[in-house]
């Protein structure tokens, strides 16, 4: 199996066996869910809490730069912008010729719908490219992007941002069904 083959697969099965299976029916609800004040999340536009929001569309996503510390918790719609953006969506662009996206310019979704089909078109997207480089390719910088590192080194590190962020959202999903005791009864994902 080639390198980047092995690299490819050990986020797809990632993405095959536990992430993509544990999103299945997201609810609009738990996607805007806040289970403390202060959340971050993706908001109607003008109605941010945080300092700043990014965004083009009717949709926005708090923000401010530098984070404050300690960072906000934030929603499943947040965390799913920012895998589907800047986890991916720069990569793709940057080293696949992906389609131009920018957090500023993003048409942020409005529904959990929406979110997981942006999520699997960059998803697809990154998947399909990282099958297509050559040892070279990955022992090199990427020809594009501010990055310096090797591009092996960065797909390890995208790779590392979806399972990080993906138990995030899986442990937020969890929470959601375990706030209403009558919300216990729904299907085990186990290992």
């Amino acid at each position: 199996m080639a390198r980047s083959e092995q690299l490819s697969e050990q986020l797809d099965w990632y993405w095959r066996k536990k992430l993509r299976p544990r999103l299945e029916g997201l609810t609009d609800e738990e996607y805007f869910w806040e289970p403390v004040r202060g959340c971050w999340s993706v908001r109607p536009r003008g109605t941010s809490t945080a300092p700043m929001s990014q965004g083009s569309g009717e949709w926005a996503m708090d923000h401010v730069f530098p984070a404050p510390v300690p960072a906000p918790v934030t929603t499943i719609a947040w965390r799913l912008a920012h895998i589907i953006v800047s986890c991916l969506g720069y990569r793709v662009r940057w080293y696949f010729g992906g389609r131009d996206i920018d957090s500023e310019t993003f048409a942020y979704a409005g529904t959990a719908d929406e979110a997981l089909k942006q999520l699997d078109e960059m998803y697809g997207t990154w998947h399909a490219g990282v099958r297509t480089l050559s040892d070279a390719d990955l022992d090199n910088p990427p020809s594009a992007g501010p990055e310096r590192f090797s591009m092996e080194n960065r797909i390890l590190h995208v790779n590392r941002e979806l399972i990080h962020h993906g138990a995030e959202i899986s442990l937020l999903r969890d929470l959601y069904r375990w706030q209403d005791p009558a919300a216990r009864d729904f299907p085990a994902t186990g290992d």
